[in-house]
């Protein structure tokens, strides 16, 4: 398919991502890794519910973790910017026959949900409770510092929906890699807030959608050793899967992907560059030339093929 262009007015203004919700079986080893360990804020909790954020987020919750019989994911999180912005994304997403609903979520304000052209389930909004920001208040710092929700990585066999869909929708193509020998691309990364990604999406076995990860920005390089070391600490070292080291690949960041208690993958990482300007064309990236990059080693074949489905939690 071709490279499509920009949209640079598109039918609503979607920002950011926002929060994803996980599906979790203990909430309190839940809350051991990614509270005790990792770090992440709390701003509210019940017996239910767990809501985190990181140190530099002022909203409610970047990351929810549901308690829930089998893990899965339940539902990626968007910003649009105005309400009046949030009733063109229902007229949007209607008339495409995407069957958008109104739901109530708590710390939320009005919230659509909906899936996408990938069948990956949305919860946008315009706004949620706030919270006080912690990023001078060194005292909360620990663990890894998380600081904010970066992107997402989506596994599906329909890259090809989900780039022209987004596209539509103001994002725009920052890099793409391209199997050997083919100019088609495989795994495209798109971006709205102007740094290389706010969800990517990579080639999965289908037939539904797979979160990869959820990532999130840390303070320092040495964040990524030290993390590594308390996790061992905590008896959490097995969750350290891929990592620490740099893509010498797309967004270049220095990086450490973990597995959580269920098997959720978070990527933790403190670097990317700017792509905001309108003369900015997307990247192209060959795959043998993205695994044999750089000084790392391939990542592991859990890391390519293992991610976690979408679905209710029971």
């Amino acid at each position: 398919m071709a490279i499509p262009r920009p949209v640079f007015r598109p039918p609503f203004n979607m920002p950011r991502a926002s929060h994803v919700v996980l599906a979790v079986k203990d909430l309190k080893e839940s809350k051991r890794f990614y509270v005790d360990a990792l770090g992440f804020v709390v701003s509210s909790e019940d017996e239910n519910r767990l809501y985190l954020r990181g140190l530099e987020e002022g909203c409610h919750h970047s990351l929810v973790l549901e308690q829930g019989g089998k893990p899965s994911a339940q539902h990626i999180g968007f910003r649009v910017l105005t309400e009046e912005d949030l009733d063109a994304a229902e007229a949007f997403f209607r008339d495409l026959g995407h069957r958008p609903t109104w739901v109530e979520v708590p710390h939320q304000a009005r919230t659509l949900r909906v899936s996408d052209a990938a069948g990956v389930p949305l919860d946008i909004c315009a706004s949620m409770e706030t919270r006080p920001r912690l990023i001078l208040q060194s005292s909360r710092f620990s663990g890894a510092c998380p600081q904010r929700l970066d992107h997402f990585q989506i596994l599906t066999p329909h890259v090809d929906r989900a780039l022209e869909f987004y596209t539509r929708l103001g994002f725009r193509l920052s890099e793409y890699i391209t199997q050997d020998g083919s100019e088609e691309p495989s795994f495209v990364f798109l971006q709205r807030k102007g740094n290389p990604h706010d969800i990517v999406f990579a080639p999965g076995p289908g037939p539904g959608p797979l979160l990869h990860h959820a990532a999130f920005t840390i303070p320092e390089t040495y964040h990524l050793m030290f993390i590594c070391d308390l996790l061992a600490e905590m008896g959490f070292g097995r969750s350290v899967e891929y990592g620490p080291a740099r893509h010498f690949a797309p967004g270049y960041a220095r990086f450490v992907y973990l597995r959580d208690p269920d098997g959720h993958r978070i990527e933790l990482f403190n670097t990317h560059y700017q792509t905001i300007d309108i003369e900015d064309e997307p990247l192209k990236w060959e795959m043998a030339k993205v695994l044999a990059g750089g000084w790392a080693p391939p990542p592991p074949q859990s890391w390519m093929t293992e991610a976690a489905p979408f679905g209710a939690a029971e």
